[in-house]
C-alpha cells in the first residue's frame, strides 16, 4: 500500500520539486505548454515531469539520457520532442505512444535502427536522426506516410530504399555527410521533394532533375562528380564540382565554381548548421 501511495505521489510535484524542474517559481503548467530540461546532464528522466499530461512541446536535449520511464506515455500531448545530444542506443518505446508527436529530434545519439513500433505516430511530419550509426534508413520510416522533412545527414548511409517511394508528402530531405557514390535513384521519383541535399557524399554524376516540378533548392557541394545537376531556372543550386583532367597523375582536381544568388552574393559552402526547433526546418544562410 505504501508503494502504491507513493507512486501517487511521485506524480504531482512538489513546489520546490517545480522549482528543481524548471527553474523558476512554477505552480502550475506554463501558459504556452512547453517545458525545456535541455543541457541539465540527466541521466534519468525526472519521473515527475509525467504529472504535466497537457505539455505539447519538450525539450531534453543535450543531456545524458539512455532510456525513458515506461510512464513517458502519459504526455500524450506531446507534438515536438526533442532527445537529440543524448546516449539512447534504442528508441524507447514509450515514444513511439505519443500519437499527436509531430516533431521527433533524435540527432546525435548512438542509434542504428528504430522500433517498428514507431508507425503508431501516424502524425509524424518531421524527423531528425542525424548523426547517428545508420547504415540504412529504417523500414518503419517507409511508412510514415505524413513526413514532410527528413533530416538524416552524417550516418553511414550507402543508398536509400525503394519504398521511400511511397512517402508522398515528402517535402524535403537532407542526406549530406553519408557515402553515396551514386545520386539515389529514387529520390527520381518522388515529385513532392522541394530540398534535396546530398552535401559531402561521393556522388560522381548528377541525372537530370528537370522534372522535378516542385524542387525548389538542390545542395550538392563538396561531391567529385564531373556535372552539376540539371534543373529549371527557378531551382536555385548550391555547390561546385570537379572535373577530370588528363594530368600525369590521373588525379580528381577541383575546379573551384561559385553560384550566383541574388545581385552580388556567390556561395561555394552551404551553412546549414542552424534550425528552427519548432518547426522542425533547416535555416540557410
Amino acid at each position: 500500500m505504501g508503494n502504491a501511495i507513493m507512486s501517487v505521489v511521485a506524480f504531482f510535484p512538489s513546489k520546490s520539486c517545480q522549482k528543481y524542474l524548471l527553474g523558476g517559481d512554477i505552480e502550475e503548467l506554463p501558459p504556452d505548454k512547453m517545458m525545456d530540461l535541455s543541457g541539465k546532464e540527466l541521466r534519468q528522466f525526472p519521473l515527475q515531469v509525467c504529472a504535466f499530461t497537457e505539455l505539447i512541446k519538450l525539450y531534453l536535449s543535450n543531456n545524458n539520457l539512455r532510456t525513458l520511464p515506461p510512464e513517458f506515455h502519459l504526455l500524450s500531448c506531446l507534438q515536438i520532442l526533442a532527445l537529440d545530444f543524448n546516449r539512447f542506443k534504442e528508441l524507447p518505446r514509450a515514444v513511439c505512444r505519443l500519437r499527436q508527436l509531430s516533431i521527433l529530434y533524435l540527432d546525435n545519439n548512438n542509434l542504428s535502427d528504430l522500433p517498428a513500433e514507431l508507425s503508431s505516430v501516424t502524425d509524424l511530419k518531421t524527423l531528425w536522426i542525424e548523426n547517428n550509426c545508420f547504415e540504412q534508413i529504417p523500414k518503419v520510416i517507409c511508412e510514415l506516410k505524413q513526413l514532410k522533412i527528413l533530416h538524416a545527414g552524417s550516418n553511414r548511409l550507402e543508398m536509400l530504399p525503394k519504398e521511400l517511394r511511397r512517402l508522398g508528402e515528402l517535402q524535403s530531405i537532407w542526406i549530406s555527410g553519408n557515402l553515396f557514390c551514386e545520386f539515389p535513384e529514387v529520390l527520381l521519383e518522388m515529385n513532392s521533394l522541394e530540398i534535396i541535399d546530398v552535401d559531402r557524399n561521393g556522388i560522381r554524376f548528377f541525372p537530370s532533375l528537370v522534372h522535378m516540378k516542385n524542387l525548389k533548392l538542390v545542395i550538392y557541394d563538396h561531391n567529385p562528380c564531373k556535372n552539376a545537376p540539371d534543373v529549371t531556372e527557378e531551382v536555385r543550386k548550391v555547390g561546385r564540382w570537379a572535373e577530370y583532367r588528363s594530368e600525369s597523375n590521373n588525379k580528381l582536381l577541383p575546379e573551384k565554381k561559385t553560384e550566383q544568388i541574388g545581385e552580388n552574393k556567390q556561395i561555394e559552402v552551404t551553412e546549414k548548421d542552424e534550425c528552427n526547433k519548432d518547426s522542425g526546418q533547416k535555416v540557410l544562410d
